[in-house]
């Protein structure tokens, strides 16, 4: 499986943690910046690892910022992502059982030992197949073509 990373300065501390717990454990990493901890505009490294995503030159993202919250919106951005900004690995499992999630956001601020059980968690989960969620993502993914109808 293919992993790319992506952060801003306040997540860099992070994702260098977890590009080494990552490698340890047989994932091949690719890692989309930044590459210090000089400030950053977050938007750009979360549409680059997006991009990867979407276009299946990596199976699976994390992205990392400040409060997790502003790259996960970025990498949204980008058509064929789903990205979900999690917490605890309870919720890592929640979305991708019932959302196919293929991006994990993070806080940069949390712990390594609680960000290694969320990637755990996030890693060891599929999606469930089950039809509603297969519906409900497929509404999402033609949202732009089915935004006028009545619910």
């Amino acid at each position: 499986m293919k992993i790319g990373i992506a952060s801003d300065h306040r997540g860099y501390d992070l994702k260098q943690k977890l590009i080494s717990y990552l490698k340890k454990k047989k994932y091949d990493v690719e890692d989309f910046g930044t590459t210090s901890k000089s400030s950053v505009d977050y938007p750009n490294f979360g549409f680059r690892l997006g991009e990867a995503v979407a276009d299946e030159t990596i199976d699976y993202g994390i992205a990392i910022c400040g409060s997790g919250i502003g790259i996960s919106i970025a990498c949204n951005k980008v058509n064929g992502v789903r990205c979900a900004k999690v917490d605890t690995p309870e919720e890592a499992v929640a979305t991708r059982k019932d959302n196919d999630a293929n991006i994990l956001a993070l806080n940069g601020n949390m712990s390594t030992f609680k960000a290694k059980d969320i990637v755990d968690a996030f890693f060891r989960t599929n999606f469930s197949n089950l039809e509603r969620h297969q519906r409900r993502i497929d509404e999402i993914k033609n949202y732009e073509e089915n935004r006028d109808r009545e619910v």
